[in-house]
């Protein structure tokens, strides 16, 4: 099939405007409209049908859409390996989670600004799950995500996983009771039983970590609050409305300490991820390579 028709028929799959397509590639309805119609012939079957002023998928519009972003994948992958040391000129849309954009991804766009001018790096702050799901739609080309050594994330097939960075995590408890905990992690954890917890808004893998060891000290913590925001649990924690996990390398607000876990120990492990045959391309691979050489640094 003609890569040029399947391309136009997958941006109308996702908008569903015959206008707003022809915009977006600068031609006219007419040519779109052509375009459709010369692949259902090639397809052997009708695509769109009718929606309100616009198209929607067919059964059989939705099979080709689905098959079309693994098609162009790879016509994209074998032009892209081609030219494998051509200059990175494009856009790279990335979604993570905020300490990994901070940490390693803007350094990157600001050095890119200077010596690669044609790159382009879009941001979107997402957490794992709902960041991988992006990347498997198509919505962007690099997902920067996280899991802990006790919560491993699922590995999925379609994707290639590249390790990068790790740093320990330790319980964020009032300044106060620093002195408390003690020992193994269940011993901290058993030494503020009786306390509320503090979970992620929107990640589950803090959650079970909590539940794991818990469940090691004998005991189920009581999640009381939910927060994405670092800041945000250490507000929570200063105003004894509960206790949460923290980076360890974090420098605490007043009024926070965090006390170690060990045996077992909570590590973050960051990640970069990518669709499969994707990653030979020159603007993605520009920042793949400096997020792996910044991370052994």
């Amino acid at each position: 099939m003609d890569t040029k028709r399947l391309r136009t028929f997958l941006e109308l799959s996702r908008s569903g405007s015959m206008r707003e397509v022809a915009d977006l590639l600068g031609t006219t309805t007419s040519t779109v409209s052509q375009q459709i119609a010369a692949l259902a012939r090639e397809a052997g079957a009708a695509l769109l049908e009718p929606s309100g002023r616009g198209v929607r998928l067919t059964p059989a519009g939705r099979r080709l859409a689905a098959h079309s972003v693994t098609i162009l994948a790879a016509v994209d992958a074998a032009r892209a390996d081609l030219q494998p040391d051509a200059e990175p000129a494009g856009t790279v849309r990335v979604a993570g989670f905020a300490t990994a954009i901070r940490r390693s991804l803007m350094p990157i766009i600001q050095e890119a600004a200077a010596g690669h001018p044609l790159l382009q790096v879009t941001v979107h702050e997402h957490e794992p799950a709902e960041a991988v799901q992006m990347l498997l739609a198509d919505e962007v080309d690099l997902a920067l995500t996280y899991d802990y050594s006790l919560a491993a994330l699922a590995s999925d097939p379609r994707l290639d996983l590249t390790p990068l960075w790790s740093t320990p995590w330790g319980l964020g408890v009032p300044q106060e009771a620093a002195g408390y905990g003690h020992g193994a992690s269940p011993a901290v954890f058993a030494t503020f039983r009786d306390r509320d917890w503090i979970g992620n808004s929107r990640n589950r893998a803090d959650a079970d970590v909590l539940r794991i060891i818990g469940s090691l000290a004998g005991f189920e913590p009581r999640i009381r609050h939910e927060a994405d925001s670092l800041d945000l649990v250490e507000d929570l924690i200063v105003a004894d409305m509960g206790i949460g996990l923290l980076p360890g390398d974090r420098k605490p607000s007043p009024g926070v300490a965090i006390l170690p876990l060990k045996q077992p120990e909570v590590v973050l492990r960051a990640y970069a991820q990518t669709r499969k045959g994707r990653s030979t391309w020159p603007p993605l691979r520009y920042v793949l390579d400096r997020l792996i050489e910044s991370s052994a640094g």
